[in-house]
């Protein structure tokens, strides 16, 4: 399959380490998701907004996904305290354990912007796909 077109999700700018996420549209078969990219250590890394404990979105607020002590040091699970590693989104404790962890998305950061790279799993949104007329 060939690879898919890139999506442009935000601004470099727009992503601070440890600080508010973007998040962007995305669908898994016929289901519309959602997936998001945050800052970690100078990285943009991207995962599936969905807990490996329970298919629920992380974000405590739109876009709040690190940790409240503020340092940006781990992803939450709002709904249960599920923990991920943010550089690999590995379950770092809490309900997700044994569970694995996040689905992690191909983020491409360039030219002060940054993309997302759909897969054969984590596709665009469904209405993108959708046919005009």
């Amino acid at each position: 399959m060939a690879a898919a077109a890139l999506i442009r999700i935000g601004a470099s700018a727009d992503l601070v380490d440890g600080g508010r996420g973007l998040r962007f549209d995305a669908s898994v078969g016929d289901r519309a998701v959602t997936g998001f990219a945050v800052r970690y250590r100078g990285t943009v890394v991207g995962y599936l907004n969905q807990c490996a404990h329970v298919a629920m979105e992380l974000d405590w607020q739109p876009g709040m996904f690190f940790d409240s002590d503020g340092e940006g040091d781990v992803l939450v699970c709002a709904t249960h305290g599920a923990l991920y590693e943010p550089a690999t989104g590995r379950c770092a404790g809490g309900p997700c354990a044994g569970r694995g962890g996040l689905r992690r998305l191909q983020m491409i950061e360039r030219d002060g912007a940054i993309y997302w790279q759909p897969d054969d799993v984590v596709r665009a949104p469904l209405t993108a796909r959708r046919p005009a007329g």
